[in-house]
């Protein structure tokens, strides 16, 4: 779903980052940015997670938030971390997902968390078996974080740069109709 531009980019958007839309987006309100991308830059450094698995969360929650530019940029990040493209168009239900059971576990968790704002009881015994209790904070806060994203993204209609990817061939078909 990609809406209106409705907040124009500012310049060249915040100093020592890419000058990208949703950078140069955010830059216009200053005291807002130093937070968002506090948090950001945390959860993308990698250090409490492995980085396929935090771009195969990030992926699952834009797909769910609807979020074009989200899903575009990471899939870049994804297909540098060792994501397929066939295993991110799985990501946004296109074909016949072949998921490890870890990696099915993972987008359970995010599929709970978008439909239910929680992750049973279930989903959550099973992911404790493979991750700390440090990691399983750190994937709740990266799903909900970029839940936030996403819903930022849609809502100012921030556009996609050029030669960015946006869903993988398959996946418009499958997007929910926009809400009356």
């Amino acid at each position: 779903m990609q809406l209106q531009q409705r907040i124009e980019p500012l310049g060249e958007g915040v100093p020592g980052l890419p000058a990208l839309n949703i950078f140069r987006t955010i830059a216009r309100n200053e005291p807002l940015a130093k937070g968002f991308l506090s948090l950001g830059g945390h959860l993308l450094r990698g250090e409490g997670l492995p980085a396929r698995e935090r771009e195969l969360v990030i992926l699952r929650t834009g797909w769910r938030a609807q979020s074009e530019y989200e899903f575009g940029q990471h899939t870049t990040i994804g297909l540098g971390v060792g994501l397929t493209a066939k295993e991110i168009a799985w990501l946004a239900d296109v074909g016949k997902p072949r998921w490890s059971k870890a990696d099915a576990l993972l987008v359970t968790m995010v599929d709970e968390l978008c439909y239910e704002d929680a992750v049973s009881d279930a989903t959550w015994g099973l992911l404790a078996k493979r991750w700390s209790e440090e990691q399983l904070m750190e994937l709740l806060v990266l799903a909900g974080y970029y839940r936030l994203v996403a819903g930022f993204l849609n809502g100012v209609g921030v556009a996609l740069e050029p030669g960015t990817p946006g869903w993988p061939d398959g996946a418009a078909a499958r997007l929910r109709a926009p809400r009356a």
